[in-house]
């Protein structure tokens, strides 16, 4: 491939890259306007890895355009740190949401969740004090657990949902007769709040949440490796020869 196609590839990849993380960017800012605080808080690392991408990509942008051997220096180093981390969370975040699957109950068409079902990084996060009463202060402000009286009038129609984790962990006292039964109130502050069941239904909601995070990962890193060198190491070698010819 010679060089001026290999930096026309180059420069129409990190374009339509540009373009992606610019839909990434606008899509995270609005889920982070229409969501509550505590699914808020997940937009957060997308909007980095967003930014962080843009930013590689208008590197290796001007990098081929200008031939500029340093600029793409640059794009290769950065473009191999951000493969990195995104193999070390993607390897984590799986090895973390490893555990915790639930089970039916009788009568019921959702699931219920054990806390000590989940992985002992989920039990030390969500049996923290502090992070525990900033969740709940969260998922009291929420909606999860208001609408349903008002979605399900009798109790057939709320046996025959399918309850999210949250609303069947955090609205409701577990079907089996446990110490979380006594914690249970029916007002709108306390609810199954300080319940094991209701921080099993979160762990649960931060798994399924994870794991997406977690596969949008391996095909960034796909896209990403299949660029890293194929179409910039002619490029760096003849953009060092043309400066010092």
């Amino acid at each position: 491939m010679g060089m001026g196609t290999s930096n026309f590839v180059i420069r129409w990849i990190n374009f339509l890259t540009m373009l992606l993380a610019i839909a990434v960017i606008i899509f995270g800012v609005w889920m982070s306007t229409h969501h509550d605080s505590c699914r808020r808080s997940l937009t957060f690392p997308v909007l980095g890895l967003a930014a962080f991408i843009f930013v590689i990509s208008i590197i290796g942008f001007l990098g081929a355009l200008k031939n500029n051997p340093v600029l793409l220096w640059i794009y290769l180093i950065m473009l191999c740190i951000i493969l990195v981390a995104i193999l070390v969370f993607t390897v984590l975040a799986f090895i973390v949401t490893n555990n915790g699957s639930g089970h039916y109950v009788p009568g019921l068409r959702y699931k219920e969740y054990e806390l000590q079902d989940f992985s002992s990084w989920f039990l030390k996060q969500l049996n923290n004090t502090q992070n525990w009463k900033r969740l709940k202060s969260c998922l009291v402000k929420s909606d999860d657990c208001n609408n349903l009286s008002k979605k399900y009038k009798t109790l057939n129609q709320y046996k025959s949902a399918k309850l999210t984790p949250i609303e069947a962990g955090c609205c409701r006292p577990p079907s089996d007769s446990n110490k979380d039964c006594k914690l249970y109130k029916n007002s709108q502050a306390t609810k199954c709040y300080n319940c094991d069941s209701c921080k099993a239904g979160v762990a649960q909601f931060m798994k399924t949440e994870w794991r997406v995070v977690a596969i949008f990962n391996v095909i960034l890193f796909v896209v990403l490796d299949s660029k890293r060198i194929k179409h910039i190491k002619q490029p760096i070698y003849r953009a060092r020869e043309l400066g010092s010819s």
